[in-house]
């Protein structure tokens, strides 16, 4: 049995949108969003590379800036593993429902998912590494996982990808970029097609906003 997530109100994602806005203008020099076209009337899932403890407050503060404001969103859905889950009770009221990967209960947690995206305003917020990886790599590994969200949703629903990236340069704070592709919809899905086109983007993204020598 999965756990159900219970996701902030409007109010109250406007409430912690503040928090969060204030944490990052204190900590960060500058936060850069290079925006994509957001569909209106639809779902979306947010795929982001995994990189670090502060991969959840960029991703909420993405949300706010770009699909909040635009009243494209209405309430934030963010896929958990269920152990971290259990341990730490207030992700629940984040929105945060559970995920057992290996466990029958996984399918009960894609179709809720895709339940949830059903509806339109909803936003899931997507991991597809499945675990944390080093902000340095050059190419986004995908689990299953998405394959099987995107093939249950009814409606329209559709699927981005911001590529974030952190770096200090000439501040001693760093930098945050926000590097968003809009990858189609659920209707016109394909997986390897969105592998492919999120790796060429995220090179691309590396390239526009890392200064290092070019390799041979």
């Amino acid at each position: 049995m999965i756990i159900k997530s219970k996701p902030l109100s409007p109010f109250m994602f406007k409430c912690v949108g503040v928090i969060v806005n204030v944490f990052f203008k204190m900590r960060f020099n500058k936060m850069v969003i290079n925006e994509a076209e957001i569909n209106p009337n639809h779902s979306y899932i947010l795929m982001c590379n995994h990189f670090g403890f502060l991969d959840g407050l960029l991703a909420f503060y993405l949300c706010n800036k770009l699909l909040y404001k635009q009243n494209a969103m209405r309430k934030l859905y963010i896929m958990s593993v269920k152990k971290q889950m259990e341990k730490k009770w207030w992700l629940q009221y984040l929105g945060s429902f559970s995920v057992d990967p290996g466990r029958r209960s996984i399918i009960e947690s894609f179709e809720y998912a895709a339940e949830m995206l059903s509806q339109p305003g909803n936003l899931l917020l997507y991991y597809p590494q499945g675990e944390l990886e080093s902000l340095a790599i050059r190419h986004v590994k995908f689990d299953e996982g998405i394959y099987e969200i995107a093939s249950r949703v009814k409606g329209n629903c559709q699927l981005l990808w911001s590529s974030n990236l952190i770096e200090y340069f000439e501040s001693i704070k760093p930098s945050a970029y926000f590097n968003l592709l809009d990858c189609g919809t659920t209707s016109d899905f394909d997986f390897e097609t969105l592998k492919e086109k999120v790796n060429q983007f995220h090179k691309t993204a590396i390239a526009r906003n890392i200064r290092y020598t070019r390799e041979p």
